[in-house]
């Protein structure tokens, strides 16, 4: 995707970082979100999806409770987090619904995405929200996370998100005009990097750590999520959020920010990512009619086209899928456990809710997370 082609995307993931949303650590910059606001409605108003991710709790936090410096004890940090939240999230919404636009609180933790299930469960719930013309506002959940489960900036978070979603492109707010060759405070003579493969190993060396002492990230953070979202065919656009209408500008294609560029289509990138970055395990065996339906149809599996289950697998975990004859023709996340998939095998999906006691999805393994070996 070049700047040209912005205005096409379907889907954008927009983060906007603790300084700009804090003003320097003030409290929450109500003007400054107004605006954000507006220009992502504007977004909406073009049929483009957004979601939005928002540092500033622990900021925000630390101005509601007098704080002059961000804690270093964990709890603290979370006390702060749990406290700037509620502000956070007041400011969004109250913004968008001036726009007649409904949000949603969405806190994810990292083990929210490295497991195979509760990854399924936080992609599900944000695409239902985005069919439902809702604007998720997502924010790590340091009310509740360890040490252990962070993820360390939410520049992380946002290209994460942008992986989960599948989005076109992940805009990044800073207070920074984007990236240089190296330190422009420091070098007078930095260079600005217009555009540039977010896989470019001289990457490493162009970017710095926070100045601001507000959010965990730095100008390598930007650059490492850029990396972390071109996985998924995502490209990268890091900008100042204090420039004028510079999310409309981004979008419209101008010259504005650094843009790092993803160099694989998204949907190869996903099926790259399943079939050769995840563990199977386990298997189903499927009849001749849903072979067909997989290889020549493009549908999802249905568990009506199971004839048996070998392994030990849980929801959102890799399974294999073989014709009769021992060949594997496919890959994906199952939506079942494997217990429950001996049960509903050769069945219809109006049958799961009498046989399991619950009825979950109607698929399998449904298209968008399987992919033919």
């Amino acid at each position: 995707m070049s700047r040209s082609e912005f205005a096409t995307a379907k889907r954008v993931v927009i983060k906007i970082g603790s300084a700009l949303l804090t003003d320097g650590g003030k409290g929450l910059n109500q003007a400054a979100i107004a605006v954000w606001v507006e220009q992502m409605a504007l977004l909406k108003q073009q049929g483009i999806e957004v979601v939005l991710v928002s540092s500033g709790s622990v900021a925000e936090g630390m101005a509601r409770l007098g704080l002059k410096t961000r804690p270093k004890v964990l709890h603290e940090l979370q006390a702060a987090a749990s406290v700037g939240q509620m502000g956070l999230v007041r400011a969004f919404e109250s913004n968008f619904q001036l726009h007649d636009q409904h949000t949603a609180q969405v806190l994810l933790t990292h083990d929210d995405l490295s497991d195979r299930r509760r990854y399924l469960n936080a992609r599900s719930t944000l695409l239902t929200l985005l069919s439902y013309d809702v604007v998720p506002v997502v924010n790590e959940n340091d009310a509740v996370a360890t040490e252990e489960i962070r993820f360390g900036d939410n520049d992380t978070l946002g290209a994460l998100v942008a992986n989960l979603v599948e989005a076109d492109l992940l805009i990044i707010l800073t207070d920074q005009l984007g990236l240089f060759d190296s330190d422009p405070s420091v070098n007078p003579n930095a260079q600005f990097i217009s555009e540039v493969s977010a896989d470019d190993s001289r990457l490493a060396t162009m970017a710095g750590g926070s100045r601001s002492g507000l959010g965990r990230g730095g100008m390598a953070t930007k650059v490492s999520a850029a990396k972390l979202a071109s996985r998924s065919g995502a490209s990268t656009v890091i900008a100042s959020g204090s420039l004028d209408d510079v999310i409309t500008k981004v979008i419209a294609g101008q010259q504005v920010g650094s843009y790092l560029y993803a160099n694989i289509e998204p949907i190869v990138a996903r099926k790259r990512w399943l079939a050769g970055q995840l563990q199977v395990k386990g298997s189903v065996v499927l009849d001749v009619g849903a072979v067909n339906a997989l290889k020549t149809s493009g549908k999802s599996l249905l568990a009506v086209g199971i004839k048996s289950v070998a392994g030990s697998f849980s929801r959102g975990e890799l399974v294999s899928c073989m014709d009769e004859k021992g060949r594997e023709i496919a890959r994906g996340l199952v939506n079942y456990k494997a217990e429950e998939v001996e049960l509903i095998k050769g069945r219809s999906s109006s049958q799961f809710e009498n046989i399991l006691g619950y009825a979950d999805d109607d698929e399998l393994i449904h298209r968008d997370n399987l992919v033919l070996i």
